[in-house]
């Protein structure tokens, strides 16, 4: 019996993918990365996934979990080597359990994010995680990468969203850590240690995440602003006028708004004149738990009071639900019109707020004097400090030759980013992307303690090898 028979044994003919069929699963998203794998399996529950990971201690195979495969720095992508095997968890698709008096709900690994949502408001709740990719991404991938997105500034990283997990150790063993506690001191955080981690201590199969109630209301912004400076005086006002119901404030640079035009002229950015072409925009959005009258009133004189300052040129106030949606896939549509307009270098960076403006400055003409007529590709979460710093061919490039230049592309903005004292991967990971520069901008110790974790939960080396740390 071959390896690929003891396999089909385990799960089933149709769960066991090889030759044609696996390739799908071996592309990252972005078409950065592509591999090859021994096979792609698909578990169908958490015993099953434990029965894979044995398996393949036994027999010596590396191991790739896999979600959504909607990752952009290539974390669930198999090597070229062919040794590994992709775990696919798409088939841990349940939501075993919602309590509403506990305002928890427990969730296999393989759910769709928007179906989490949804689940959440069938229960007259609120599931707050929310990002681009969640029609397609997973619950397992975000807690693997601890994913942020829209709401981080009210509801924090997944990490902050999660009680408990059940997860697959890398010796094919079941923790089984769902409680539903908000405090449990009986120990290591063995759940946050796993959340990040990006599948490289163990397999992720279930959580227990938190819910919260759903706003009576929510109000919806797009700002027009001539500096950074100034939305970031925004940001602090908004944040003393608005305390925690301050959901999300998004800074977007013109240019970005113009090439979601440019791309999918069905959208428009809703301004006339000059206000239409500005350098920045900023979209900001509160949600209330009063009444709809109350948070109308509190968005009015927090813009209004902007406005007066000078520091807002122009407004757009969303009337309901139709245009604050508009607003939104404004925002949303800028990646996917990004990648139609080809390659571009991408950076996931985090930088004090009260920095940011001197950051952007500084990289922009940094990147400018070394590499004349690039285009900067600038926007993200302003009110967490996450910035997507993405640089393009613009005019003066073809895509081979923006490609050609990308390691110093890269090192040139994670320089930066170390100067201004933030972190080259804000939400999207490591993986293999920025695998090599880890040691050039974390401290030796924190780098050290890591492989020692590394090496006390995967002795073997199988989960997930060459991502994060270097083999």
């Amino acid at each position: 019996m071959s390896q690929l028979d003891e396999l089909v044994q385990m799960l089933g003919r149709q769960y066991v993918l090889s030759g044609d069929e696996a390739e799908p699963y071996s592309v990252d998203w972005r078409g950065r990365y592509s591999g090859k794998a021994l096979a792609v399996v698909k578990p169908g529950s958490t015993e099953e996934v434990a029965q894979v990971v044995r398996w393949c201690v036994a027999h010596k195979v590396p191991m790739v979990p896999q979600g959504g495969n909607t990752g952009l720095c290539g974390g669930a992508t198999p090597d070229a080597s062919g040794q590994a095997i992709v775990l696919s968890l798409t088939r841990l698709n349940q939501i075993r359990s919602v309590d509403t008096d506990n305002d928890t709900m427990v969730v296999e690994a393989g759910c769709i994010l928007q179906s989490v949502q949804q689940a959440a408001r069938d229960a007259d709740r609120l599931f707050p995680l929310s990002l681009a990719a969640e029609g397609s991404c997973t619950l397992g991938g975000n807690l693997a990468t601890n994913a942020g997105g829209t709401q981080v500034l009210r509801y924090g990283n997944a990490r902050d969203l999660v009680l408990g997990l059940e997860v697959v150790t890398a010796e094919g063993d079941i923790c089984h850590g769902l409680r539903g506690l908000r405090k449990d001191n009986t120990g290591y955080d063995l759940r946050n240690l796993y959340i990040g981690s990006e599948g490289t201590l163990g397999i992720i199969t279930a959580a227990t995440v938190k819910l919260y109630p759903v706003p009576v209301a929510q109000c919806t912004a797009l700002l027009a602003l001539s500096s950074i400076e100034d939305a970031v005086s925004v940001l602090s006002a908004a944040r003393k006028g608005f305390g925690a119901a301050l959901t999300g404030f998004e800074l977007i640079a013109g240019g970005c708004l113009a090439g979601v035009v440019e791309c999918y002229p069905q959208q428009r950015i809703p301004f006339d004149g000059e206000s239409a072409a500005l350098p920045w925009y900023a979209l900001l959005e509160l949600s209330d738990s009063e009444s709809a009258e109350h948070a109308r009133e509190r968005f009015e004189t927090v813009v209004g009071e902007a406005i007066e300052a000078g520091l807002v040129l122009d407004a757009v106030i969303a009337e309901n639900i139709t245009q604050s949606k508009a607003l939104w896939h404004l925002r949303e549509s800028i990646p996917l019109a990004e990648k139609a307009f080809g390659k571009s270098i991408k950076h996931d960076v985090s930088i004090p707020v009260s920095r940011m403006a001197d950051f952007v400055r500084t990289t922009n003409a940094a990147l400018q004097a070394s590499f004349p007529g690039i285009q900067h590709v600038i926007f993200g979460h302003l009110g967490d400090g996450n910035l997507h710093y993405n640089v393009a061919k613009g005019q003066a490039f073809t895509e081979e030759g923006l490609l050609a230049k990308q390691d110093a592309v890269y090192e040139l903005v994670h320089n930066s980013v170390h100067q201004f004292g933030g972190s080259i991967s804000a939400e999207h990971g490591v993986g293999q992307l920025k695998r090599d520069a880890l040691p050039r901008y974390k401290d030796p110790v924190e780098l050290a303690l890591m492989r020692r974790i590394k090496q006390a939960l995967d002795p073997h080396g199988l989960m997930n090898p060459g991502k994060m740390l270097a083999s």
